[in-house]
């Protein structure tokens, strides 16, 4: 069975966008967010988990992002429960953003962006995670399974974790100017380069994680963020400290492209649904 084309990513990013403004949902069952909502730590404690988040986001937000590795801890169970949320998730009308950060060269990376990408897959996501520290070449394969199936990436970029900046930061050749450029504006430059072929589409669908806290830092080392037009992932929202005007200062007139990633804050509220659905109803608002 062959799946339909669908649009690209970015025109259904957009969409979501326009309509459930910029909060995206973090599904991270944290073994300790998992005893505190009361749930076994296996696979059926983490699909009730996963459910209740769909359940309360569903109609709200436009997009959900599982954290892989908080299923990946649970083995064979974890992952057949992060098979089942991500059917649920899709089949709610929300899209899926695997936080998988896959990375590595040839074969091997062409294997990860089918098994992420391909509609027909079992965890077949609308968009993934990953990093260019390989070379931006190296994710060639996972860029054309997006063009292929309409699928979207978010490639990290500059990042809120302090350690980053030593590699992101870091003064390297440009390849398309004359003179130095950071490790991060090279990476964005190649974004831009890989979103070419969505210019007739209102966001490009080879995007950029850039930290809540960080993005100030594009500006000051002349990284353009609209460059390319790329869906822009930001972590860092609340608990991990950064507010929604400081995320509308950092990120300028990219802000319209910016998908705020919010996940303890809200999941703290759990399990009530009612308090979920407060939790998320707050972000949104506050975010505008």
């Amino acid at each position: 069975m062959t799946t339909p084309p669908r649009p690209p990513f970015g025109a259904r990013l957009a969409e979501a966008l326009d309509r459930y403004g910029h909060l995206c949902v973090g599904i991270d069952p944290h073994p300790e967010i998992l005893r505190d909502w009361g749930l076994p730590e296996n696979g059926a404690g983490l699909k009730e988990f996963g459910e209740r988040i769909i359940e309360a986001a569903a109609g709200r937000v436009g997009v959900v992002k599982p954290q892989v590795a908080f299923f990946e801890n649970y083995g064979a169970a974890g992952m057949q429960a992060l098979a089942e949320i991500i059917t649920s998730a899709r089949s709610a009308g929300l899209l899926v953003l695997g936080d998988a950060k896959r990375g590595d060269i040839d074969s091997t990376m062409a294997a990860y962006a089918e098994a992420w990408l391909n509609p027909e897959k079992d965890f077949a996501v609308d968009a993934l995670t990953v990093s260019p520290y390989l070379g931006f070449g190296s994710l060639s394969p996972a860029v054309q399974a997006a063009h292929r199936y309409g699928a979207g990436l978010f490639v990290l970029a500059l990042t809120s974790n302090p350690e980053g900046q030593q590699v992101q930061l870091a003064q390297g050749h440009s390849r398309t100017e004359v003179g130095q450029s950071t490790v991060a504006g090279q990476i964005v430059e190649q974004a831009a380069s890989s979103n070419v072929v969505y210019a007739d589409q209102p966001l490009g669908s080879i995007g950029l994680v850039v930290g809540a806290t960080t993005a100030h830092l594009a500006g000051q080392h002349g990284i353009d963020l609209t460059a390319g037009r790329p869906p822009l992932l930001a972590p860092g929202y609340g608990v991990q400290g950064a507010i929604a005007q400081q995320l509308r200062t950092g990120f300028g007139s990219a802000w319209p492209q910016v998908l705020v990633s919010s996940s303890r804050g809200i999941l703290a509220a759990g399990p009530q649904q009612a308090d979920l659905v407060s939790a998320i109803e707050s972000s949104r608002a506050d975010l505008g």
